[in-house]
Parts: structure tokens; sequence; C-alpha cells
């Protein structure tokens, strides 16, 4: 064999175990990239609360059990109305996943929990608390509790309540009367679900942390501490409204 010959094959040689080495890092960086991504990955970073322009505001970053949400969070924002009551504001990713509740906008819809929905809980030191439900589309679910999952009122009525959905986002505003609230309100959580069947996802502001498997929105154990106060004008921790009474022991009421 020639040196040339020797030369031409001693490169290709070398260049096919180049091509070799090329290859291979292209395929593990492929394998580690589609490894990564199925890391619950926090892309969106910053506070879960703060307050800004008079509202008190919440960013739901995790999930149900403390992963971190792979999208923009839902943004909810609270602060007093003039009636009274309270305005909350909902800023969300729109997944259209479920579709269309087969229902009226602005009229309750029983079962929304089983829809795109974002859901907010406010609660007492006797386990009793409103849930607030808004969907998307229009629908809202409102019910007050007397006791962990014990509902005792349902299909509350809102006069105000709108949402619009602009390309991949959606948002919607609420006036909560005021006497919907429980007396006493001391502790808050807040909830997002979108998605269908293994694609369901829960997320929650302030998730478990325990050896939960599965998710509970009414695992009241979770919630955390919020300053009522802030948020309903002349608050007096004392009152109770009349779709209260009949489920509040006077003498046990905070003064």
């Amino acid at each position: 064999m020639s040196k040339n010959s020797s030369a031409k094959h001693s490169f290709t040689l070398w260049l096919s175990r180049i091509l070799v080495v090329i290859l291979t890092v292209l395929i593990l960086f492929v394998l580690f990239n589609s490894y990564l991504s199925t890391l619950p990955v926090c892309r969106i970073s910053g506070p879960k609360h703060w307050t800004a322009d008079g509202f008190r505001n919440f960013a739901i970053r995790t999930t149900w059990n403390g992963n971190c949400v792979k999208h923009e969070p839902v943004k909810i924002s609270l602060s007093p109305s003039a009636d009274g009551g309270m305005i909350i504001k909902i800023l969300a990713p729109f997944f259209n996943s479920p579709g269309r509740p087969n229902g009226p906008a602005g009229q309750p819809f029983p079962g929304l929990w089983d829809y795109e929905v974002v859901e907010a809980f406010f609660l007492n030191d006797k386990n009793q608390y409103l849930e607030v439900e808004l969907g998307p589309w229009g629908q809202h679910l409102l019910l007050i509790l007397n006791g962990e999952r014990h509902a005792v009122k349902d299909k509350l009525p809102l006069t105000t309540y709108t949402a619009t959905i602009d390309g991949d986002r959606w948002t919607g505003e609420a006036i909560l009367p005021r006497g919907y609230f429980p007396p006493a309100v001391t502790k808050f959580n807040a909830y997002a679900i979108h998605g269908e069947g293994d694609n369901r996802v829960y997320e929650s502001l302030y998730p478990a942390t325990g050896s939960e498997t599965k998710p509970d929105f009414h695992n009241l154990h979770y919630f955390q501490p919020i300053d009522i106060s802030a948020l309903l004008n002349n608050y007096n921790p004392s009152d109770v409204s009349d779709l209260w009474k009949p489920y509040v022991n006077p003498d046990s009421v905070v003064g």
C-alpha cells in the first residue's frame, strides 16, 4: 500500500470515529432533554402572593402535591368592592380542555369542578367556608360549607361575573357578596384545574406536603392565613350574615 493510500485510509478511519462520537453525543443530548422535559421544572419563578394597586394578588405556581407548574401561573387578585363585597379577578392560561360546559354563561353550573376552572376557598377556624368556582366560559359555582366537605348551600347567585377568552389566555371578574363569607375568616387557598383523563392537572396555591396520593381540595389542613379585613371594607369578624345564621352559634363567633 502506498503512503498516500495509507494516509487516506487513516484519515477516513479518524473521520469515521469523529462522526461516531458526534452522533453519540447528539443522541445523548436528545435523550437527556427528553428526560428533562418529564421533570417538574419551574419555568416561571416569583412570589406566591403580593400586594399591588390595592389588590392582594396570588399566583398558583405548584401542582396539588408541590411540583412546579410548567406554564404561566394562574393569578388571582382580591380587593374590596364599593358595595361592601369583594372583587375577585382571574388571569389564567386558556387550555380549552375540557371544552365548554353545557350551560349558559353567568349562571351557576353544578359539577363545574369537572371542567377547566379556578377555585378560591375562604375558611374560618370553625371549618366553615365559602367555595368559589369560576370558569373561562362564564359559568360559576358558589357553595357554603359547614364543616369539611359538608355543603349546606350551593348554586349561590352572582349578579356580576364576566369572563373573556383571548387566544391562549382568559380573564374573569366577579363581585362576591359580603353575606356569602362565613364569620371570622382566617385562612385561604386557591386551585386551578384543566385537562382530561390521564392528562387532568390539579394545581394548588398551598399544596399538600404529606403522604397524600391524590388531590383533595377540601383538605383544610393546608390552608394558610389571610387578612380578610384588608379585603372587605369595615370588616367585623363577629358579624353573621342571614345566610350563615342557621349554622353559627352566636357564642362561638370571634368578637
